[in-house]
């Protein structure tokens, strides 16, 4: 089974690496070193998804990026992404997300992004073990008042169990709405921001005090206001030691002391996850106040 699921991540990869390229069955059939009828034959089994499906929903998602955040044509987009013509483009568009393209670019709206999850990642569990201590830094940040868009879920205290209850593709939608901090978060509530029979953690993207744009259906917005926060930054690691890399920052957190600096930690704000990157190591934010 190892060896069938190391296959289909080399094929995400490969389309990962060459998403704006034509990508045909017998590259992937290269990539994961078996017949093009066998790799078709795995890739839907583990991603839910033919190659072909997977590289368009792929593809259309980085596109909206794209029109989120820079400026040029429906024309440069929809050729640079692999697409065979403009017009091809538009209606897979709008057919993945509901609206125009060139509608979208001009006003941007929340959109439920393709998450290409690698399926490696998503077969191993979160280990509890540390192989070697490693170096967590730690620096002092602020955060500016913002409002927070998030989906609340029921009783989860971390991400497999919300994504159980809430589903994954919560995460592909926040990325498309336009973060001040570059990013969706995960958020670990205080007690005053959790509303009767709704989750500790949750999933959302900090938008600025005036945003006036779409909120999803299900989600919601809180305020929260500016505060200091102490970051925890492992080092880099291999994607596939994700679950080790979290353990080892949240050892860290548990043994810290901020009076050492005046500090105390500010439990009135929420504790702050970013996406695990093996490029630039897992991150929490604590809040901190004065002693």
């Amino acid at each position: 089974m190892q060896d069938q699921i190391e296959a289909v991540q080399r094929m995400q990869d490969y389309i990962g690496e060459h998403i704006g390229e034509t990508i045909t069955l017998a590259d992937l059939a290269r990539a994961a070193l078996f017949s093009p009828w066998y790799s078709h034959r795995l890739f839907v089994r583990w991603t839910g998804l033919a190659p072909s499906e997977y590289i368009r929903r792929l593809r259309l998602s980085k596109s909206a990026l794209k029109l989120r955040d820079e400026t040029c044509r429906i024309t440069d987009i929809s050729f640079e992404m692999g697409f065979g013509s403009v017009d091809g483009y538009q209606r897979a568009f709008y057919r993945e997300f509901g609206c125009n393209p060139r509608e979208y670019a001009n006003r941007p709206v929340p959109l439920y992004l393709f998450t290409p999850y690698g399926v490696k990642y998503k077969t191993q569990e979160k280990e509890n073990r540390m192989k070697e201590v490693k170096n967590v830094f730690i620096q002092l940040t602020e955060r500016p008042a913002r409002k927070v868009i998030l989906k609340r879920g029921k009783k989860a205290a971390e991400y497999f169990s919300y994504c159980e209850e809430v589903g994954c593709d919560v995460w592909g939608l926040l990325t498309s709405i336009r973060s001040i901090s570059g990013e969706p978060v995960c958020l670990w509530l205080p007690a005053s921001l959790i509303r009767p029979g709704t989750s500790e953690y949750v999933q959302g993207v900090e938008v600025a005090c005036d945003y006036d744009g779409a909120v999803p259906e299900g989600f919601e917005v809180i305020d929260l206001p500016p505060a200091k926060y102490l970051m925890f930054q492992g080092e880099p690691f291999e994607e596939e030691d994700y679950g080790e890399a979290i353990c080892e920052v949240q050892e860290a957190i548990k043994k810290y002391d901020p009076s050492g600096i005046g500090l105390a930690w500010d439990t009135s704000n929420p504790r702050i996850q970013l996406e695990p990157r093996g490029t630039r190591g897992y991150i929490e934010l604590l809040a901190v106040k004065p002693l």
